[in-house]
């Protein structure tokens, strides 16, 4: 048999059939295609298929795991049978955003203003925009220069800017050993090789560079010093110091993201104790919506022609309508649509990480009062994939700790819970739909 999707239908209904349950293992793709008589660039054809349908996941080290049988009959948490509650992904919306949007843009659809926001804009973008970022990245005294601010698409694309230009192809970074998922595939379309770097409970360690810049250089270092995802860790200013003098030890650069750190505003950035060294990295996305993002690139000197290249190069700069909504947004002053939104997504954070620790106190949990995100290690016998493929059946996506882990570091037992995007009574249920499952076992939900 020559046509991997028909193999992949045989093990999907496998899976449907309940033969192979959820947190089966598969065999290793030289054993599937042996049973099979396929080649092996077959078997890894049909892998990659099922897992893009969504029915086994990978975890590194460990092999292919059944992740989702058919749904439980009725609804899921009364919602609607054709809804999925999305604990996933994270896009905080508070109400009456949208209208304070909309006001923002009103002068912008004035047909003389909007025929120059047409125009075409580098990287740079314009000095009424460098000034306004400026001042709404500023966390306590620190402040960047505003001839130090590139402007991209979004957060990610400023990432792959800032990467590209200090990671050629085949070069190493080092990064957290759990990290922002999207960088693997943005350090995969770069060639560059992501080094896992140890954490402690103050983040990462500064021994850690080191040895690992020991072992082969370093062409750069990112990580995620603010409510770090998927942990929610902090790291202290005694951190960000030892970091950032690291980093002027061993003559690299490092890669700040800092989207959440709007949410978390009374610890100085790494970029202020290491200017000279650090790439700071934000954007629109999680501050106002996805939708109407735009990233920033704030650089040092010595390697801001590179990234503006990079940016260019890559088809990463920002539109000019972009920008000249954004300068509406942010404003000026305290009482600027940005800053009005910040504040009630702080609130709102606030109130989802209460709705969490009451629904999943006594468990192993991880969350930061003002994070939109919590790190749950699941109790035993429960296994990630096991629980995730438990958690699907009643609706509720959430991600598991593989989609992190970097390289060949072995995956916690442990799900990342997104806290962000449903409405809080959905998210109170949904999260008591999950408590209740950790407090039974896979056993007793396949024998119901």
């Amino acid at each position: 048999m020559n046509d991997y999707r028909l193999v992949a239908d045989e093990v999907a209904a496998d899976i449907g059939a309940g033969r192979l349950r959820p947190g089966d293992r598969l065999p290793t793709q030289r054993d599937f295609a042996r049973r099979r008589a396929i080649a092996d660039s077959t078997a890894a054809r049909v892998y990659k298929e099922l897992a893009r349908r969504g029915l086994t996941v990978g975890e590194v080290g460990r092999g292919t795991f059944v992740r989702a049988t058919a749904p439980l009959p009725g609804p899921a948490l009364a919602e609607p049978s054709a809804s999925r509650i999305d604990l996933e992904l994270n896009h905080p919306v508070v109400p009456g955003q949208a209208a304070l949007l909309a006001d923002g843009l009103g002068a912008l659809l004035r047909p003389g203003v909007l025929e120059s926001s047409m125009r075409p804009v580098g990287a740079a973008g314009t000095p009424v925009a460098r000034d306004r970022v400026r001042d709404l990245l500023a966390r306590g005294d620190w402040r960047p220069s505003p001839d130090g601010v590139l402007f991209a698409g979004n957060g990610r694309q400023a990432i792959a800017g800032a990467m590209a230009a200090l990671a050629p192809p085949g070069t190493r970074v080092g990064v957290e050993e759990l990290t922002y998922p999207l960088l693997k595939t943005i350090a995969g379309h770069l060639g560059v090789t992501l080094v896992p770097l140890a954490v402690d409970e103050a983040g990462l360690l500064p021994g850690a560079v080191e040895a690992a810049f020991r072992r082969a250089p370093l062409n750069a270092v990112y990580l995620q010093p603010t409510l770090h995802n998927p942990l929610s860790l902090t790291m202290p200013p005694e951190r960000r110091a030892e970091i950032a003098d690291v980093l002027e030890r061993l003559d690299v650069h490092a890669i700040e993201d800092s989207v959440w750190s709007f949410l978390y505003e009374d610890v100085p950035p790494l970029a202020a104790f290491a200017p000279g060294r650090v790439l700071l990295i934000d954007s629109l996305s999680k501050r106002l919506a996805p939708g109407l993002t735009l990233g920033f690139a704030v650089v040092p000197e010595a390697v801001s022609a590179h990234v503006a290249t990079a940016l260019r190069a890559g088809g990463w700069t920002a539109t000019r309508f972009a920008i000249e909504a954004a300068v509406r947004w942010i404003g000026e002053g305290a009482e600027s649509t940005a800053g009005t939104v910040a504040r009630a997504k702080r609130r709102d954070a606030a109130l989802r990480q209460e709705i969490a620790t009451r629904q999943l106190g006594g468990f192993a949990v991880r969350g930061d009062p003002r994070s939109y995100y919590c790190w749950w290690e699941l109790p035993k016998p429960w296994r990630t994939d096991t629980f995730v493929a438990a958690a699907a059946r009643q609706g509720i996506a959430v991600t598991p700790a593989a989609a992190f882990a970097v390289g060949r570091y072995r995956a916690p037992n442990a799900v990342r819970v997104g806290l962000a995007s449903p409405p809080a009574e959905t998210l109170e249920r949904a999260l008591s739909t999950l408590a209740r499952l950790a407090r039974s076992t896979p056993e007793e939900l396949l024998a119901e």
